[in-house]
């Protein structure tokens, strides 16, 4: 017999296990990154990635990361994707977490990916991994707080739905945009040569601050239960378009740099 009781828990469970997997940017914000990284790699990065890839495109397997996910045998990865450090800190000044960060996993896969010693197997799985560990640097709830799991825990509405505050950056702004990942990384922002310089400028570490001084923002943005809908999607989905823009640039510098 169905009860009352017996529906809330339903409902509960199925609210509780959709906002519990989070896939960071989303697949859509993924292959965005993915995507405009594409058009900045030299030729001799190009030729290098597809022989690693098996031809496959940075878009394809950004995601790979979160398929795996679902595999017991991949579960050490997850804490890579995020990195959670006090706001007024320099990463490093508290003790890094154990089971590893967002920082440790990128630096483990540019480790293996310059290792002559490497198998081609583990290129191919490190270097899926770096794709998507650089769109996670720039989605800035993954450099939030650690007590609200990044925004995981700060319920908000959606228009009319539930939902929280990370999976309002994560997917619900950009899958309301309404476009696929090649509309939005054939219409990112002109950029000049000397403004695409200036995003390549830094090292991981000063992407990471840059994304925790976005995150500060987000956590202000909403308060506990707020309705968020166009106001709040005309206010920051500029700022979610150049994140992602960003990402790309940045990835490409990487790959250049580990493969020509």
């Amino acid at each position: 017999m169905i009860t009352r009781y017996t529906v809330f828990l339903l409902l509960f469970t199925i609210s509780f296990n959709a906002s519990s997997f989070n896939n960071d940017w989303g697949k859509t914000g993924h292959r965005v990154t993915g995507e405009i990284a594409d058009n900045y790699l030299t030729e001799k990065a190009k030729r290098n990635i597809a022989n690693i890839l098996k031809g496959k495109g940075l878009a394809f397997v950004s995601i790979y990361a979160d398929e795996i996910k679902s595999d017991d045998r991949y579960k050490g990865y997850s804490p890579w994707h995020y990195v959670n450090f006090s706001f007024d800190k320099k990463y490093g000044e508290e003790t890094p977490s154990k089971q590893g960060d967002l920082v440790q996993g990128i630096q483990k896969c540019v480790e293996v990916l310059k290792s002559e010693d490497s198998s081609e197997d583990d290129k191919e799985f490190y270097l899926k991994m770096l794709v998507h560990f650089i769109g996670d640097l720039h989605q800035p709830l993954h450099v939030g707080r650690g007590e609200d799991k990044g925004g995981n825990d700060i319920q908000v509405r959606w228009f009319r739905d539930g939902s929280n505050l990370h999976r309002v950056w994560d997917s619900e702004m950009i899958d309301y945009y309404g476009m696929s990942y090649t509309e939005l990384a054939n219409n990112t922002d002109e950029l000049s040569l000397s403004e695409i310089e200036a995003i390549k400028k830094g090292e991981v570490l000063d992407w990471i601050y840059e994304s925790q001084s976005l995150a500060k923002k987000v956590y202000a943005s909403a308060n506990v239960g707020e309705k968020l809908g166009y106001k709040y999607m005309y206010n920051n989905f500029p700022i979610v378009r150049a994140q992602l823009q960003k990402g790309g640039i940045r990835l490409a510098k990487i790959l250049n740099d580990i493969f020509g």
